[in-house]
């Protein structure tokens, strides 16, 4: 038939749908009809004719299934599913019609009918001949269908809600990327089908809703496409995706931009170390902006798409693009990855894990090692039979993002170019990253002038001295954000060039409050007279022993001692007023001795360095609380 040669019917269909289950001859003579008019490209009168045919004889299947081809065909996809659904319930198995069962069983996985599509899996599987290519598709399927079911009766939580204006007022909005501390919101939009993608930003009012979207600024936007960027944490460094640029690696790249002040920078190809010449998109940012996700078609994944891993180095340039591997990818495509701000959780979505069909979001975790856990799928209602496309989970684990395509316009023929939009949803447990996050953020200043300063702000877990967070404050406001994950240790550094270090402590192990906190740091120029508390030395009670989670501060001290061959310091040990006074100056003395002891072990001259033990003549605070108290029991050190 010609409507094989067209494209519209496969060969055991057309032959099939010869044959009319009827001897009525005004059956006949409209069936024959229809393939006429069909042979002859006239589609919309064929089904104007087979509906006819419909009213007058319903109980005949074989019209049903030739309209529902030919709507195939045409694009209209629910007709097409009604009618091929309609058609097959009247006519018996028959091998024959095997593509058949398996076109209706895909109509029915696009519109979420999950047990008209498992019953037709299984009549294609019945029927199809040995050897057909499309069985293993449909065994998964059938996977999908009956994982769909069981999801839809247990939901996770409740359905995302549409975000009303200001924001979707554009036809597409999609990729959602929010700031660790979520005062601003980063997407993707399309204005209209012929505009190009570019990148806005709405800030959140103190009421918790969000502004007007604004494009995110003239340096990033541009006449060609940006979209799917990723924000870091701090909101200082942007990694987006454009596509056909000049000088270009491949047909898309992922380019950096990053802000200072008010102003972002240039963006630039951030180079073939991480683009390829295949397509490359959809970067995901660690909350430090120093560890990179994307998607990347190139050569050498297990399937068409796998997601990728690259880190910034200590010269600037960024480290070859690794291959995520398994478990984590898999033979089909594997995209959209959202790394959440702990860093412990990445999302994605992929098609090659048993879902709700197409593209569903998985989470998995990161374990020792650096391995990626199982992906675990993450359940109805924020999967669902269409392909999901993006989700962001906050750092607080409190509220994500994520976008969908609106449902076909009522009237509307096509279901192609469908709007897509920004939906909102309360993060159900099953779903929250391994971590919730939290930030503390602030300003660092000069000590002495009170001026902002461009500083570096590093992160350690002290439990296993590995560096977290490494952020840089602003040049012009020196202002910072560094991401803190519950149940950790932290010691927190602020450094810049010519002055003494800055040491924080952060105690989040007891799950307390676990708020944001607001902290400016006041940096000490380098010079003699001047000191610090060292806030992350830890002893036993009345002991002088330094404990294991004092290394990451006394290697921060022989680092600074390093840098500066030429300074001398006083080592200074301070209790508080509690025992005899004399045992306070001995307790002293033994710990700054202790810190003196280490730094020597270690490479120090001892002509640099001096150790005193002051007792509780020189308290920061009065003894009259604990936490007081806590403040007196400390190291200073101290340029001579």
């Amino acid at each position: 038939m010609l409507l094989f040669g067209l494209g519209i019917l496969p060969p055991t269909a057309a032959t099939a749908q010869n044959k009319l289950s009827s001897t009525n001859t005004k059956a006949k003579s409209l069936y024959d009809k229809a393939q006429s008019q069909a042979r002859d490209r006239q589609f919309e009168k064929a089904i104007e004719t087979l509906t006819v045919l419909n009213q007058k004889f319903p109980s005949l299947g074989e019209p049903y299934v030739m309209k529902g081809s030919l709507l195939k065909a045409m694009g209209e996809n629910r007709g097409a599913f009604e009618a091929y659904r309609d058609g097959l319930t009247k006519l018996p198995l028959d091998p024959a019609r095997s593509l058949d069962y398996y076109t209706l069983a895909d109509l029915a996985m696009s519109f979420g009918d999950y047990p008209t599509a498992g019953d037709n899996y299984k009549r294609f599987i019945k029927t199809a001949p040995k050897g057909q290519r499309f069985v293993f598709r449909a065994q998964r399927q059938l996977l999908n269908c009956e994982f769909a079911v069981k999801a839809m009766a247990s939901p996770v939580g409740i359905e995302p809600t549409r975000l009303t204006e200001p924001m979707n007022t554009f036809r597409y909005q999609y990729f959602p990327a929010l700031t660790a501390d979520n005062r601003f919101l980063v997407y993707t939009a399309r204005p209209t089908v012929q505009s190009n993608e570019d990148l806005f930003i709405a800030k959140q009012n103190k009421d918790g809703s969000l502004g007007n979207p604004v494009s995110i600024s003239p340096a990033i936007n541009t006449s060609y496409n940006e979209g799917a960027g990723s924000i870091s944490g701090d909101g200082k460094t942007l990694v987006f995706a454009s596509c056909d640029r000049p000088n270009a690696v491949g047909n898309c790249d992922l380019y950096i931009s990053r802000r200072t002040g008010n102003a972002w920078s240039k963006p630039q190809n951030l180079g073939r170390n991480v683009n390829s010449v295949e397509w490359d998109s959809q970067p995901t940012l660690s909350a430090d902006g120093r560890t990179l996700y994307f998607t990347s078609t190139r050569r050498g994944g297990k399937g068409q798409e796998d997601l990728y891993v690259t880190t910034l180095q200590d010269d600037g340039t960024w480290s070859l693009a690794r291959n995520l591997g398994e478990p984590v990818n898999t033979p089909g495509k594997d995209m959209a990855p959202f790394i959440h701000a702990s860093g412990t959780t990445l999302y994605y979505v992929t098609d090659g894990l048993v879902g709700m069909g197409g593209l569903d979001v998985f989470r998995c975790e990161l374990q020792a090692g650096n391995k990626w856990s199982d992906p675990q799928n993450l359940g109805y209602p924020l999967n669902t039979f269409e392909n999901e496309a993006s989700l962001f989970i906050s750092s607080d684990n409190r509220r994500g993002f994520c976008s969908r395509s609106r449902a076909p316009e009522v009237g509307v023929k096509a279901e192609r170019d469908r709007p897509v939009e920004l939906f909102a949803f309360e993060v159900p447990q099953p779903v929250k990253a391994r971590e919730t996050s939290t930030y503390t953020q602030g300003r660092v200043f000069d000590a002495i002038t009170k001026k902002p300063i461009k500083a570096d702000v590093q992160l350690f877990d002290l439990l296993t001295d590995e560096l977290t967070q490494y952020v840089t404050s602003d040049s012009e406001d020196g202002d910072y954000t560094v991401v803190l994950n519950e149940g950790r240790q932290y010691a927190m550094y602020a450094v810049a060039d010519k002055y003494l270090m800055k040491s924080l402590s952060f105690d989040y192990s007891d799950k307390r409050a676990f708020d944001p906190l607001t902290l400016d740091i006041y940096l000490e120029p380098l010079r003699a007279g001047r000191s610090i508390v060292l806030n992350n030395l830890f002893f036993d009670t009345n002991q002088f022993d330094l404990k294991p989670t004092s290394r990451t501060e006394l290697n921060r001290l022989i680092q600074f001692m390093r840098q500066y061959q030429d300074v001398q310091v006083e080592v200074s040990g301070h209790t508080d007023d509690v025992g005899a006074d004399a045992d306070n100056i001995t307790l002293s003395q033994n710990r700054a001795r202790a810190v003196y002891n280490y730094l020597i072990e270690h490479g120090v001259k001892a002509t640099r360095l001096r150790y005193k033990g002051y007792g509780e003549t020189k308290p920061l605070a009065p003894n009259d609380s604990e936490a007081h108290r806590q403040q007196n029991r400390r190291i200073e050190l101290k340029i001579l």
